[in-house]
C-alpha cells in the first residue's frame, strides 16, 4: 500500500448559508481524501485570513500555481512536514498569502487520504488506533446574536450538555429531546412563535436573554428527569460581538441596559449560579483576559471556554494559561490552519490542564472531519450544533465511530 500523492484537485462549493467556500482532494496511490472548510460569522480578530484577496478563485487559483505543484510525489503520511511546507509557501503568519481555508482542506484532506491509502479511518490514523473516548455533545439549541436575523437575544447561543449519558447515542438523543422541548415551552411562552431558527438550527426566538435561559434550564431539567441523565444548560455569550470598545460597555438591545466590565461579570456570576450553568464561552471581549481570568477564579463546576479570545492560537493560549484566564478552549482548525497546528494547540491546553472542546463554525458544509479530530484529540467535548444536516452529518459520523470501537468505546471524563 502506498499514500504517495498522485493529484491534487480544488472546486469552489456552498456552505450552509449559501457562501462559497473551497474544497480539496488528494488522490494517493491506494488511497483518497476530500475536505471543505467552514466559515464563522463571529469572529476573533487574531484568526488566520480565510482567503487571499480574490476570494475562493484566487484562492484556488494560487493553490494551483503554488501548492499542486509541491505536494505531488509527497507521502500523505508526513502530515506535519505537508503543514511545515505550507507555511513556508505562504511565508506570512496569518496565511493571508493562499489563505487558511485553502490550508485546511488541504490539511484535512491530506490527513483523511493517508488513512485511507491504508485501509483505516482517519481517528484511527490520527491517534496510532489507541483513541477510544467519545466527547460529549455540546449543541446549541437557542439563540441569536450574529447567528439569526431580526429581534432575538443578545447573547448567541444557548446550549445543552448531556452529562452522565451511558453512550453517545444516548446523549445524542438527549440534545435532540432538550432542542424538541423547547419548541414546545416557546410555543406556550409565545403563541405567535413561527418555528423560526438561525444558522445552526437553534430556535431564533423575540425574547429577552434571560427569559430565555429560564425555558432551556426548564427544558433540560425535563429531559433529564425522563432519562436519568444530567443535561446542563450552557451559554455562548459571544460578547465581543455586542461590546463597545470605545465606551467600554456590553451593549445588551434587547434589555436596553449596557454593562461595564464589572457588571458584565456580575451578570455572568448571576446566570452561572442561578441556573447551575456547565460552560459558559466568550462571556468577556476578546482581549480582556483579566475579565476572564476573575470569572474562572469565582466559579466551581462551570467551564469558562475561550473562542475569540484564544482562537486555537498557541501564543494566545500561553498568554491564557499564565493568567489562569479561563479554564477550556475552543478548538476551530480553520482558526489556526493546519491540522498539525490545531494539535499543537491542543497539546498545550492538555498540559495546562485547559479542556479542549472541538468545534464547527456557523456556515458549516457536510464534512464530518471534527468528529473524528475530536476523538483522535481525546476532546471531551465536540460542539457540532444539534439539527440541520450539515450538525447532524457531525453527530451521525460519532455514531458510526461509536460502532466501529464496540465494546471498547466509553465516554470521556471531564
Amino acid at each position: 500500500m502506498s499514500s504517495i500523492i498522485e493529484d491534487v484537485m480544488a472546486r469552489k462549493l456552498f456552505n450552509s448559508r449559501g457562501e462559497e467556500t473551497i474544497e480539496v482532494d488528494i488522490v494517493t496511490v491506494d488511497g483518497f481524501g476530500r475536505a471543505s472548510a467552514p466559515a464563522g460569522a463571529s469572529k476573533g480578530k487574531a484568526e488566520v485570513v480565510s482567503y487571499p484577496e480574490g476570494g475562493v478563485d484566487a484562492a484556488i487559483k494560487k493553490m494551483d500555481e503554488l501548492i499542486v505543484p509541491e505536494l505531488i510525489g509527497m507521502d500523505a503520511e508526513e502530515q506535519q512536514e505537508i503543514d511545515s511546507l505550507l507555511h513556508e509557501i505562504d511565508e506570512t503568519e496569518n496565511f493571508s498569502n493562499i489563505g487558511g481555508n485553502t490550508v485546511f482542506a488541504i490539511s484535512l484532506s491530506t490527513a483523511e487520504a493517508a488513512a485511507t491509502s491504508y485501509g483505516t479511518t482517519l481517528f484511527q490514523q490520527l491517534s496510532g488506533y489507541l483513541a477510544n473516548e467519545l466527547p460529549y455533545p455540546l449543541g446549541n439549541v437557542l439563540g441569536g446574536g450574529k447567528h439569526a436575523l431580526g429581534k432575538t437575544t443578545d447573547i448567541q447561543e444557548y446550549l445543552v450538555i448531556p452529562f452522565k449519558a451511558r453512550s453517545f447515542s444516548e446523549a445524542a438523543k438527549a440534545n435532540i429531546m432538550v432542542h424538541d422541548r423547547i419548541a414546545a415551552l416557546l410555543r406556550k411562552a409565545d403563541p405567535n412563535f413561527t418555528g423560526g431558527t438561525g444558522d445552526e438550527g437553534a430556535w431564533a426566538p423575540n425574547i429577552k436573554n434571560e427569559d430565555a435561559l429560564k425555558i432551556v434550564a426548564k427544558a433540560c431539567e425535563e429531559v433529564s428527569d425522563e432519562l436519568d441523565i444530567e443535561c446542563r444548560a450552557c451559554l455562548d455569550v459571544a460578547a465581543s460581538s455586542f461590546y463597545d470598545p470605545k465606551k467600554e460597555v456590553y451593549v445588551y438591545s434587547m434589555e436596553g441596559k449596557k454593562r461595564d466590565a464589572g457588571e458584565q461579570l456580575e451578570f455572568m456570576l448571576h446566570l452561572i449560579e442561578t441556573y447551575n450553568l456547565a460552560y459558559v464561552e466568550d462571556p468577556f471581549d476578546e482581549d480582556d483576559y483579566e475579565s476572564f481570568a476573575e470569572l474562572t477564579k469565582k466559579v466551581d463546576n462551570c467551564l469558562i471556554c475561550g473562542d475569540d479570545l484564544f482562537v486555537t492560537n498557541p501564543e494566545r493560549l500561553a498568554k491564557g494559561i499564565k493568567m489562569c484566564a479561563g479554564n477550556s478552549l475552543i478548538i476551530k482548525t480553520n482558526q489556526v490552519g493546519t491540522l498539525s497546528d490545531a494539535w499543537e494547540t491542543t497539546r498545550l491546553a492538555k498540559r495546562a490542564g485547559y479542556v479542549p472542546v472541538m468545534s464547527h463554525r456557523s456556515g458549516e458544509t457536510t464534512d464530518t472531519h471534527i468528529a473524528h479530530l475530536a476523538v483522535a484529540f481525546s476532546c471531551p467535548v465536540l460542539k457540532a450544533g444539534v439539527v440541520h444536516g450539515e450538525r447532524v452529518a457531525k453527530t451521525n459520523e460519532l455514531l458510526r465511530i461509536e460502532e466501529t470501537l464496540g465494546n471498547r468505546a466509553q465516554m470521556s471524563i471531564i
